[in-house]
């Protein structure tokens, strides 16, 4: 059964919401490379898939994005014994698997194998956190393979071929709807922490806390699974080979500017989503209110990721990116400053919002300069795989900052100045464009006078 390739589009994972700015950039660039054979745009199947990847995402980056939860109670309680940057290379590896792996189910997808990894993705995800449960205090190893490598690929299995399948029911909502999908992962940011702290935190322990919430997630994986559907599509026109996208991608700087910028200024990005919750108790704050800094945080990035389509429809996709990277940067720096109540609140809701900007920008951004749309897919793949590596070294670099002695400073310090190198790459861009842009008037007015 022919199906369109996932890397025109895989990169709706979280990004995804910020679609509006691609019709707008490039109206016809629904499907550059497969004729749908008229979509239905609806009818029960089809918003049934949409369910059932709105699940998967909830499951799946939902709650990687609750490892700061996990962060702080191994780092008390359960693996007392390890500094946080070992503790903080269990979910960025996670992470980074969740997203690299893509590149593994990208082609099997395109072989009509979605239900295959679907099922495999979701049973590897039940399997490891129930395994997780087993995990005794002290067992380092064994956390990490269940929890870093087992549940990344599980994620990664599914993650991609979850978003590329709406793209089969959808033609003129298509973009909404991926948005809607998409928004399972903010929201499962804001329900798994809750969930997690008052498991893991109470009186239940970690042995059944984790089970808990391995059954709730295993039952949302089950449903989500018997939800989905594929449909059949005829192809019409090859796509750009990625040999050829990586020779072009070398050549082109802009590329290589977003790309270099974005995978920079990943290594900080993640310091905030790890580290607030600790960093909150360790200086005395509430525990009770600590508990919640992530669900604050993550509710924020639903709006930021909910609104930065619409601002960026006026200040263009570059400079609101430009803007939301300085912000984060400037955020994390004063995370040094960070002592009360009110700090967290404001740190929290701010660094969400802003988080939330820049993972929407991406898509949009990515597009709006890229000529041959045929090989947009390939350029998204690329440059998020780079990310990927960006994020993966983040959360341990700035674990073994912080060290055993919690010198916050030093480790927001780090993270906030390398936010800022990420941001400059943009900046960069923005001052090229300007210049060419005034060598362009020049030579226009010079014609003119001829």
């Amino acid at each position: 059964m022919a199906q369109p390739r996932i890397c025109d589009t895989l990169v709706a994972h979280e990004k995804s919401n910020a679609l509006e700015e691609l019709e707008h950039v490039h109206p016809s660039n629904s499907s550059p490379i497969a004729s749908e054979s008229d979509p239905p745009d609806g009818g029960f199947w089809a918003w049934g898939t949409v369910f059932g990847c709105f699940l998967i995402q909830f499951c799946g980056f939902g709650y990687v994005s609750s490892f700061g939860v996990y962060q702080d109670f191994y780092t008390r309680i359960y693996l007392a014994n390890q500094p946080p940057s070992a503790i903080s290379w269990i979910g960025a590896l996670n992470s980074f698997l969740a997203d690299s792996v893509t590149l593994i189910s990208g082609p099997l997808y395109d072989r009509g194998w979605f239900y295959q990894l679907m099922i495999v993705g979701s049973a590897l995800q039940s399997i490891s956190l129930f395994a997780l449960s087993l995990a005794k205090p002290g067992q380092f190893y064994l956390i990490f393979i269940v929890q870093g490598i087992l549940s990344g690929i599980g994620m990664g299995l599914t993650y991609g071929p979850c978003m590329a399948v709406i793209s089969q029911h959808f033609s003129k909502r298509r973009t909404l709807v991926m948005s809607l999908v998409a928004s399972g992962s903010p929201m499962g940011a804001v329900v798994h922490p809750i969930m997690l702290n008052h498991l893991l935190n109470g009186t239940i322990g970690f042995e059944r806390g984790v089970r808990a919430s391995a059954s709730f997630v295993s039952a949302l994986l089950l449903i989500s699974c018997l939800s989905m559907r594929t449909r059949a599509l005829s192809m019409s026109k090859p796509t750009t080979s990625y040999n050829a996208a990586v020779r072009k991608c070398s050549r082109d700087v802009f590329f290589i500017l977003i790309t270099a910028g974005s995978t920079i200024f990943q290594i900080g990005y993640y310091f905030p989503i790890f580290y607030l919750q600790l960093d909150s108790i360790k200086h005395g704050i509430d525990v009770h209110f600590s508990f919640y800094s992530l669900v604050m945080m993550n509710a924020a990035c639903v709006v930021g990721r909910c609104t930065a389509g619409i601002i960026a429809a006026y200040t263009g996709a570059l400079n609101f990116t430009i803007v939301s990277t300085l912000a984060c940067s400037t955020l994390i720096i004063c995370m040094i400053a960070l002592s009360d109540v009110a700090g967290v609140v404001v740190l929290g809701l701010g660094y969400g919002y802003f988080s939330g900007v820049y993972v929407a920008l991406m898509v949009p951004l990515v597009t709006v300069f890229t000529h041959d749309l045929s090989e947009l897919g390939a350029r998204f793949g690329i440059c998020f795989a780079f990310t990927a590596f960006g994020g993966l070294l983040g959360g341990p670099i700035s674990g073994a900052l912080l060290s055993s002695q919690y010198r916050w400073w030093i480790a927001s310090l780090f993270s906030g100045l390398i936010g800022f190198v990420g941001s400059s790459m943009f900046v960069v861009m923005r001052l090229m464009i300007y210049r060419r842009r005034k060598t362009e008037e020049t030579l226009a007015t010079h014609n003119a006078l001829k």
